[in-house]
């Protein structure tokens, strides 16, 4: 399954901000860690969030594009439909 993630750094906090559209009408998920963007520093925070968001180990996510952007795009390995009522799940909390 691939997520599109759009991300800040360097926040307050770390956790989800509900959901961002582009100029193209694509929908990304908007996400938010306290790393910085340094050698790889926040890209390895967000898999961390986002493993924690789907309930799986962080080696189950994959960075597969927007290495050094905000835009991301995340393939996660498993059962989609339980991966989608995860992220559901906790965008409402």
């Amino acid at each position: 399954m691939l997520v599109q993630v759009r991300l800040t750094p360097r926040s307050a906090k770390d956790g989800w901000g509900g959901t961002w559209t582009d100029e193209k009408g694509a929908l990304w998920l908007r996400a938010q860690v306290r790393a910085v963007p340094e050698q790889g520093k926040a890209n390895a925070a967000l898999i961390q969030l986002m493993a924690k968001a789907v309930g799986l180990p962080h080696r189950c996510i994959q960075l597969e594009a927007g290495d050094a952007s905000r835009l991301k795009r995340l393939r996660i390995t498993g059962d989609a439909a339980a991966i989608a009522a995860h992220l559901k799940k906790g965008l409402d909390q």
